[in-house]
């Protein structure tokens, strides 16, 4: 497999380098130099003709300036994926692997008008009751059980064994999940992010959250699910289970990869590892420059034109998908001359207008907990590869590490907090148990085993 580095520009078999009609935004091309492939866009202007999987088609925006328009323009660019002409009309392969993504779903980010307010309402207005005190405690419980399940080995992976897990055991806790549903909410994310048996694990998800749900209506409690169902929005059954595939779902992978990719800079990039930042804002300054420069979320926020519209000499159809390069809108070059007089939160990575990412300070938060976390209990840990050597997953939307693997003085003993006892007997184990099964259908049950009294 290629590493990032060793692709300077889209390659010469590759359509975008011969001036073909569209930018594939699929292969392993894309994932190892997206940087090069946004350049090249660049030359089409404002926005530019892309190819997000084999037979789906779209437009991509690139420039600051227009992305924002963009966002900001609701009445203009919808996010009802109803609206989707090709869809409609069948030329768009039913079996596509970005389908999953772009489909209308009754949740609060491919709504508009007034289905859109009343969803975001209810979202925003549970999201506000989080105890920030309460989050912060359980993070570091949560870092400190992932911790010592590899602690004693001296070794890591920090995507597999970390970053993966982190948010979705933290998830668990905010929705309030008992543990034999938690398992298995996490068994289906885990799947649906891993794209392995990727059918089943959707099986598992829906069915959780369905019994998640009517738990709920029946034994309501102090968390995020009882708060969405009891708001004056009056939400379904079916609006309430993809509310929550929404917030957990599109919150624990982009956390993931800015856990990941700050983890990155900190243990490999010089401007980090050379001590020119204050020990202060060390995770803060890292977390930053992967907003701005390699946003966890590349390529999203689909928009549909409700009619033809013209940027900049270009024609963006009516009922034809229009994404938003985050990743390319950041680094603009007309912006890029004048970010030091920027606000550091002028980055697209959270979204803007009406259907910005409505918990970003909870999910920076989080982030900086989790990667605090580790640095204090593995002081001396360290990139255990070349970083020339890292790879990214393929794929149109994320910029997502495949691993990071780490090494640090092993550490034996006890690591959780006085007075917990545990209950995990397997010990200090990677996240496959001694019989090499996966444990990812078992990592909230065995998290709360660890803290019980």
């Amino acid at each position: 497999m290629q590493s990032h580095s060793e692709y300077k520009s889209p390659p010469p078999g590759c359509p975008a380098h011969a001036g073909g009609e569209r930018v594939p935004l699929h292969g392993m091309e894309f994932a190892a130099a997206p940087d090069a492939f946004y350049e090249l866009m660049r030359e089409y202007g404002p926005s530019a003709p892309v190819e997000l999987a084999p037979g789906v088609e779209a437009e991509l925006v690139t420039e600051y300036g227009a992305a924002l328009h963009l966002l900001q323009n609701p009445d203009t660019f919808a996010r009802d994926p109803r609206r989707w002409r090709a869809l409609n009309e069948g030329r768009v392969p039913l079996d596509s692997p970005v389908l999953p993504m772009m489909m209308y779903r009754p949740n609060a980010m491919f709504s508009d008008g007034a289905t859109h307010l009343r969803l975001r309402q209810a979202v925003t207005d549970s999201l506000s009751r989080v105890d920030m005190h309460r989050m912060n405690r359980h993070v570091n419980r949560v870092g400190a059980y992932l911790i010592e399940q590899f602690s004693s080995r001296g070794k890591a992976d920090l995507v597999t064994d970390y970053a993966q897990w982190l948010p979705l055991l933290v998830f668990n806790d905010l929705f309030g999940c008992p543990a034999e549903i938690g398992d298995r909410l996490v068994f289906g994310f885990s799947g649906i992010f891993d794209g392995v048996d990727a059918e089943k694990a959707n099986e598992v998800l829906t069915e959780s959250l369905f019994e998640l749900v009517a738990l709920k209506r029946t034994n309501p409690g102090d968390d995020v699910t009882s708060w969405l169902m009891q708001h004056q929005a009056g939400l379904s059954d079916e609006e309430m289970i993809h509310q929550l595939v929404l917030l957990i779902g599109a919150g624990a992978e982009p956390m993931q990869n800015i856990i990941a990719s700050a983890l990155r800079l900190l243990l490999a990039d010089e401007r980090y590892t050379g001590g020119q930042h204050s020990a202060g804002m060390l995770v803060e300054d890292a977390i930053n420059d992967v907003l701005w420069n390699s946003p966890p979320i590349a390529n999203y926020a689909v928009h549909y034109p409700v009619h033809d519209v013209e940027v900049s000499g270009r024609t963006l159809p009516g009922g034809a998908p229009v994404l938003v390069s985050f990743a390319a809108a950041n680094t603009d070059p007309n912006v890029s001359l004048g970010r030091q007089t920027l606000s550091k939160r002028a980055h697209l990575a959270w979204g803007a207008g009406p259907h910005a990412c409505p918990a970003k300070d909870a999910a920076l938060l989080i982030s900086i907990l989790a990667i605090e976390k580790l640095l204090n209990v593995l002081p001396d840990i360290e990139l255990a590869v070349a970083e020339e050597s890292l790879t990214y997953r393929p794929g149109p939307f994320h910029r997502a590490l495949n691993g990071l693997p780490a090494r640090f003085t092993p550490v034996h003993g006890e690591r959780r907090p006085a007075g917990r006892s545990s209950g995990v007997t397997s010990g200090n184990t990677s996240p496959q148990d001694n019989q090499g099964k996966s444990r990812k259908g078992s990592w909230w049950s065995g998290f709360l085993s660890w803290w019980k009294v």
